[in-house]
């Protein structure tokens, strides 16, 4: 009987540290998938945050092409400052935002990011004080070109951006992955159609 009973014992104390070590172990699991989920949910976040500052810096930069546009229509006299500070704090964060975008929304930030140059460009070859002797009427049809651009194809191009950026957060309603393709192949061919008539706006003022 004593025997039946020390036995009894071991086999209880043995039963108790078993569970006491799934208890542990449970305990351990729980843990770390909770770490795992705080790093998800990190990342999320950080990337949430990420393409938020991409998103206004391209909107930004875009807007202020726009103004000095339609500032220079005005007949006013622009600094580039302005422009040039909202184009180097659009491409810090485009720069940071090539290392994580998936392989659609890249696809879209690259095309995106060439119409915005377009746009640069456009504007840094307007002079930036009209108020020269017969100046303002030489660029008359830049200005025009300027603006047709700001405000269809780049406006289109920074939508599209905020699209890609919310397909790629998981938003609802986001276009599917052909039709981003088919918008970035209508932005390209709005991007050379511009390049032509740059091309072409320059021979008629040089002849």
């Amino acid at each position: 009987m004593a025997l039946a009973g020390v036995g009894g014992t071991l086999g209880a104390t043995m039963l108790a540290q078993r569970a006491r070590r799934m208890e542990v172990a449970e305990q351990n699991r729980l843990a770390a998938l909770e770490r795992q989920q705080d790093r998800e949910d990190q990342a999320a976040q950080t990337r949430r945050e990420l393409y938020a500052a991409l998103n206004a810096a391209a909107s930004a930069y875009r807007t202020a092409g726009r103004d000095t546009v339609l500032a220079l229509r005005r007949g006013e006299t622009v600094a580039a400052d302005a422009l040039d500070a909202s184009r180097q704090a659009y491409y810090d964060q485009y720069a940071q935002a090539q290392m994580v975008l998936g392989a659609t929304a890249l696809d879209v930030a690259g095309e995106v990011n060439q119409c915005l140059g377009a746009g640069y460009h456009l504007v840094r070859h307007l002079p930036l004080d009209p108020s020269g002797a017969g100046l303002l009427s030489r660029t008359d049809a830049q200005l025009v070109q300027a603006k047709r651009w700001f405000a269809g194809p780049l406006s289109d191009a920074v939508h599209l951006l905020q699209e890609a950026l919310r397909a790629e957060l998981g938003v609802n309603g986001a276009p599917t992955v052909e039709q981003f393709e088919a918008k970035v192949v209508v932005l390209s061919q709005a991007r050379a159609a511009l390049q032509r008539e740059r091309r072409q706006l320059q021979e008629r003022q040089e002849g």
